[in-house]
């Protein structure tokens, strides 16, 4: 593979905004979540119980054990984690110096510090893929704010091969978990017939996506299996091509992803996972730069052009065969009555596990193989640098970072495997033991989406209704989950609104799922403004944001999108809906049955909140809350995104246009110089010039007009020519 230097910078500045993106959505919601008086309140996962500090971070390794010695209350120090790590996420996306091991550091603790205490509502599979990512970036990012140098070290393409590794396991086991849940719709390629209408928050095109015919839903799902399943093992590939080929494939599906659902950072991480797998070559292409190369002699041109050849071959067999297969495995032809492709699964469970058997070793060996290579091929560089203590200091670097990722990539293997438990079962004992001291920390974990379709028989929703007398009844409508038939879906990404999310999830089954649930009634009930802004961040536009409502309850329905009219314009909603059953009845506060919901799950208060503090730190924490209240978390996100993207683009103009520059001063200088020589000769001579010498003259000065443009190696002929001009004033 070739140079990483520009994919490697492109990941950490994507990493960088995507930290940004996670703690800006997680600070706007944590006074409804996490507050003192929000759903569940952190505090209650913190209990001080007079041990030493070290022993809490090891019970619960969070930075909120610091927040009393602070004089800060939990929901204070959480806030003031979340604006430190929006601040340092920020500085790194505009400065490439905070793009450090150091401040990625900071950022992984920052968030697992969130993480360890945001219960249900951070318990998501792209928080854990943004902590692994996050550790590894420990790794990848070089260490310049304590001296080091941003310069390219050899061990670099060792610790960023294991970025590649994590993409392959997680788009991989997401392809695997499909089939071995043995969900119909997935084997029976209909999956995405459901799913645009029942995934938790649609876009707008996700409608018009609903509305395609079966015959292209169902190839859309070969094609997802084929990207999953079988494109990556292309990643680690010798062949270029087939890598670059790989990346397109896999950005393809998740823009695909990103423009029919809102899946908050998830398919950005995903995307920035990908960069692994391209090198600065391409990168140059994008740019439209010319790579330099060491194109060598006659014979090795030659010799370049028979491998190329050669490789192209073995490409084109590659995608020949991958083509094939998938005609084979998912029994594709063409259908002329219903103009378009049929398929069907043309293999079986039992066939499928045989497969998952038989390649998950392999896939190991492949990867020992793989990172093996990085490890030689990088400490041969290290032992071709040029200087006794340069090479002596990048070997100690390299066999330090060769064993850090050397224990990743083993400790890895452990959550890969349970794809397959009998492939688990063989890992050696002292790696498990490995994966069970780092589990905790969040270092590595496993992955697979959408297991199963749901909403089969509709999209379960569950819509909220308050009353001030018990008679008349008003809808709760929420801010981005669908309930207003008419309301279009929402674009919100990257934002996440978790409690929109676990709205969907909750309907899913009955409320004592979801015990959290019985807390949002009793909040409601008391009228919080924080759980309200949850609901709507313009409060206005809450029904009883004048008045808590005396009553709450409850009732489930099924959702369908609406079809297109016969005459292809489009409904007047984007909705339709049925009643279902009731999800939570009729409560008040003081209602016996809400009191027993609270009392059984612990969610009320035991003891009181800490006092509010007035501490320096908690009146600056409580300033930043009061000037951002009431803005929606999409806005405020790509607010800043679009600034630091603007900043980073006049950044790069800026140091264009001063490249632009330095060679015109360069011939500028040359010019005013030999103008200067030129007046020096001909003060010198009072006669006239014969036309032999103004012959001369006219030579010399087409000459110089074409040094100008004359490569810098040519400077010494420049000279001579002066020295041959002053010679010729000096006879005269």
């Amino acid at each position: 593979m070739g140079e990483v230097v520009l994919p490697r910078r492109m990941f950490l500045w994507c990493m960088a905004v995507i930290y940004l993106t996670a703690f800006v959505s997680l600070y706007v919601q944590i006074p409804g979540l996490y507050g003192n008086e929000g759903l569940l309140p952190a505090r209650w996962q913190l209990r001080y119980s007079g041990k030493p500090l070290v022993e809490q971070l090891l019970s619960s390794p969070t930075l909120l054990w610091l927040g009393p010695r602070l004089g800060l209350d939990t929901h204070t120090a959480m806030e003031l984690l979340c604006l430190i790590g929006a601040a340092l996420s920020l500085a790194a996306t505009l400065v490439e110096a905070f793009r450090d091991s150091v401040v990625f550091f900071c950022l992984w603790v920052l968030y697992l510090s969130m993480y360890e205490v945001g219960q249900v509502f951070l318990y998501f599979q792209w928080d854990n893929l943004l902590l692994e990512t996050g550790f590894l970036c420990i790794l990848v990012a070089p260490l310049t704010l304590i001296g080091g140098s941003r310069g390219v070290r050899e061990h670099d393409r060792v610790t960023f091969w294991l970025t590649r590794w994590l993409l392959f396991r997680l788009m991989f086991a997401s392809g695997v978990v499909k089939l071995t849940s043995r969900c119909p719709t997935w084997w029976g390629l209909t999956a995405l017939t459901y799913h645009y209408e029942t995934q938790c928050i649609p876009t707008p095109l996700a409608w018009f996506a609903h509305q395609l015919p079966v015959c292209w839903q169902k190839l859309s799902v070969v094609g997802a299996f084929v990207i999953e399943i079988a494109v990556p093992f292309l990643f680690f590939s010798p062949l270029r091509r087939l890598r670059l080929g790989a990346f397109y494939l896999q950005v393809l599906l998740q823009v695909f992803i990103i423009l029919s659902g809102n899946y908050n950072f998830f398919n950005l991480l995903t995307v920035t996972l990908c960069l692994s797998l391209l090198d600065d070559r391409h990168v140059y292409f994008w740019l439209r730069k010319a790579y330099k190369t060491d194109n060598g002699n006659d014979g090795m041109k030659l010799h370049c052009t028979l491998w190329s050849w050669l490789c192209y071959l073995l490409e084109l067999v590659v995608w020949a065969l991958l083509i094939v297969g998938t005609i084979i495995c998912f029994d594709l032809q063409l259908d002329t009555a219903k103009k378009g492709i049929s398929s069907r699964t043309a293999f079986t469970y039992h066939q499928f596990n045989l497969f998952l058997k038989t390649v998950t070793i392999p896939c190991i060996w492949i990867g020992v193989l793989s990172l093996t290579w990085e490890m030689v091929t990088s400490l041969f560089r290290c032992a071709c640098v040029s200087g006794f203590f340069k090479r002596f200091w990048g070997t100690v670097q390299w066999t330090v970072f060769a064993g850090a990722a050397a224990s990743m990539f083993a400790v890895s293997l452990v959550p890969f495997t349970f794809i397959e438990y009998d492939s688990n079962s063989r890992l050696w004992p002292g790696v498990r033991q490995a994966y069970e001291m780092v589990d905790r920390y969040q270092v590595v974990n496993s992955y697979g989406l959408f297991r199963r379709m749901t909403g089969v028989g509709g999209r379960p929703e569950v819509v909220i209704e308050g009353s001030s007398d018990g008679v008349t009844w008003t809808e709760i409508e929420f801010m981005y989950k669908p309930g207003n038939l008419s309301a279009p879906p929402p674009v919100l990404t990257p934002h996440q609104p978790r409690l929109d999310w676990q709205m969907w999830f909750a309907a899913l089954g009955p409320n004592t799922q979801s015990p959290w649930f019985t807390s949002l009634m009793y909040r409601l009930l008391q009228g919080k403004r924080d759980v309200v802004e949850l609901i709507q961040s313009d409060v206005s536009q809450y029904p009883f944001h004048q008045q808590p409502p005396a009553y709450l309850r409850a009732h489930r329905y099924r959702y369908w999108f609406t079809e297109s009219k016969a005459d292809g314009s489009f409904p007047e909603r984007w909705w339709r809906r049925v009643y279902d059953e009731e999800f939570y009845p009729i409560v008040h506060l003081g209602n016996s049955f809400l009191e027993g919901m609270l009392n059984q799950y612990g969610l009320k208060d035991k003891s009181p909140p800490r006092r509010l503090s007035n501490t320096t730190v908690a009146q600056a924490v409580r300033w930043v809350r009061s000037q951002v209240r009431g803005v929606p978390a999409h806005t405020l996100i790509w607010t800043l995104i679009a600034c630091s993207a603007t900043f980073c683009l006049l950044q790069g103009l800026r140091h264009k246009s001063k490249d632009a520059e330095k060679p015109s001063d360069a011939h500028k200088a040359t010019a005013t110089d030999r103008t200067e020589n030129a007046a020096d000769g001909s003060s010198s001579d009072h006669h006239e010039k014969s036309d032999e010498q103004q012959a001369d003259e006219e030579a010399d000065k087409e000459a110089d007009s074409e040094d100008e443009v004359e490569e810098e190696g040519e400077e010494e002929n420049e000279v001579d020519e002066e020295d041959e001009d002053e010679e010729r004033i000096e006879k005269r």
